[in-house]
Formats: C-alpha cells, sequence, structure tokens
C-alpha cells in the first residue's frame, strides 16, 4: 500500500478552493498539505474540503496573511502548532497519521518566511526573521530525526532553492533573496542538523533542474522557465526506504486563476 502526501502553496485557500478540489479530484492524494492559507480558523471552507473526501482536518491561520493546514483521508492525532520567533503567525502545524497505511508517520507542514527584498538582515527585518526562523528550526529537538527510528515528514513552502540546479541561473540569483548564499548555507544545515533526507534531490539528483515556483511578474511563465524549487519533501532515515516517487505537477501553473507554487506529490510504502 501506499501513501501519497502533496505540499502546495496555495496562497489563498478560500480564492482557490475550486482549483484544489480539481487537484484533489484528479490526483487524489491521501493527504495535503497547504500553505499560505491567508483565512481565519472560523472562516476556512470546511464543507468544501469535506466534499473533496477528507474527513480530518488540522487548521493554523490568521486573518489575510500565512496560515497551513493538513487534509487527510485518515485519522490524525497529536495535532501540534508551534511559534516561531516569538510571533503567532501561522507557519507552523504538526499531525501523526492515526491509521490507513501511515499509521504512525509524523508530518510537518512549514512555511518559512520569504524573508523581503534585501538580503541584509542589518537593515531589513524581515530577512533577519527569516533567519532567525531557522535558526529555531535548528535547534528544536522534534525536528533531530538523524538518529532515531521514527517515520517523520517535513514538507512546505520553505522559501529557499538551496541548490545550484534548483534555480533557473545561480549565477543571476545569487543576489535575489531565497538563493543567496546565506539562505542556501542555513537551509542546509538545518537539514544536516535534524539529518533529513532531501526526497525530491535523493530521486531527481542534479544537475537535473527542479522548480515548483514560476513569478506572477513573468508574462509568459511557461516560455521564460525561470523557475526555483522553493517547496521541498524531507523524510527522517527512518522512512526514507519508503520513498517511492515525486511528481512536480507544473500544469498547475497554468490553470485558472492560478498560485504561482504547485503541488508536489510525495508517494511512499510506508
Amino acid at each position: 500500500m501506499t501513501l501519497k502526501i502533496a505540499t502546495w502553496n496555495i496562497n489563498s485557500v478560500r480564492l482557490r478552493i475550486e482549483t484544489v478540489a480539481r487537484f484533489v479530484a484528479e490526483h487524489q492524494p491521501d493527504v495535503l498539505c497547504l500553505q499560505e492559507t491567508k483565512c481565519m480558523d472560523g472562516q476556512f471552507p470546511l464543507a468544501d474540503v469535506r466534499r473533496m473526501g477528507f474527513e480530518h482536518i488540522a487548521i493554523h491561520g490568521q486573518k489575510g496573511y500565512h496560515g497551513v493546514a493538513v487534509f487527510s483521508r485518515h485519522g490524525l492525532a497529536d495535532i501540534d502548532r508551534r511559534a516561531f520567533c516569538g510571533k503567532n503567525d501561522a507557519r507552523h502545524i504538526a499531525v501523526t497519521l492515526a491509521d490507513g497505511p501511515g499509521a504512525g508517520v509524523r508530518i510537518h507542514n512549514f512555511y518559512v518566511p520569504a524573508g523581503g527584498d534585501e538580503p541584509d538582515p542589518a537593515i531589513n527585518e524581515k530577512f533577519a526573521h527569516k533567519l532567525g526562523f531557522l535558526d529555531e528550526m535548528e535547534a528544536w529537538d522534534a525536528l533531530r530525526v538523524g538518529r532515531g527510528t521514527e517515520k517523520t515528514v517535513l514538507v512546505g513552502d520553505l522559501n529557499i532553492a538551496p541548490l545550484e540546479h534548483d534555480v533557473w541561473s545561480s549565477k543571476q540569483l545569487t543576489k535575489v533573496v531565497s538563493h543567496t548564499p546565506l539562505e542556501r548555507r542555513r537551509l542546509t544545515e538545518v537539514a544536516t542538523a535534524g539529518g533529513w533526507v532531501d526526497m525530491m534531490r535523493a530521486l531527481t539528483p542534479e544537475p537535473q533542474k527542479l522548480y515548483t515556483w514560476w513569478s506572477y511578474r513573468s508574462a509568459d511563465w511557461a516560455a521564460a522557465d525561470k523557475g526555483r524549487r522553493l517547496d521541498h519533501v524531507w523524510l527522517s532515515p527512518a522512512l526514507a526506504p519508503a520513498m517511492r516517487q515525486v511528481e512536480i505537477l507544473r500544469e498547475a501553473r497554468g490553470w485558472d486563476r492560478p498560485s504561482d507554487h504547485v503541488p508536489v506529490i510525495a508517494t511512499l510504502s510506508p
């Protein structure tokens, strides 16, 4: 039996709930993790989500910004919402699958701060927040999975493209937030300290290009193809042998009223 976990920065769940429904109908994930839902918990379109077949829902939202959610066809337990950097800005939620093929698998869903435009923490508070967020991720014991037997997945919009071929031109983007040497090093240190396995790159090594985001500013995003891999799937070593396939749903960037991110579907046999 397999377990399909999808991650997607939806850029407003209420605005794009029909797009979510299309994705679910066509690809049938067991678990869907969303970021940037931009929705208070009391206004979340729960009835629409249940009509998609997800009876188990965990949400962490706020008005107009950020927000994360997990939809599941299987039971959820041990739901946790962690605040980082002293801000309750709805950037993390964790659940454990209580039954089904992934019973016992722990899922962390993250939306790391984007960091603004200027990659200098001394003059850009947003960039300083991003670096502080990464510091707390690295220090958090729950994300130190390297030596344990826990089956854990970390997914989400981490807002960093860490490798040379995670962007269309590493040379041209070296001073652009999301691909600066400092951010790339810090995210790699977070992954290394935690003992995580980068599932996407384990199955599709460099130098093959991998993108999950294309800017709204591009008049013809498909032709220009100036993408970045900002969305990630990491596995604990105990779960890594279960990896089977990762699909980046590029065509979703061309759907009506698209997000600038596309879904990433990870298939496991836990």
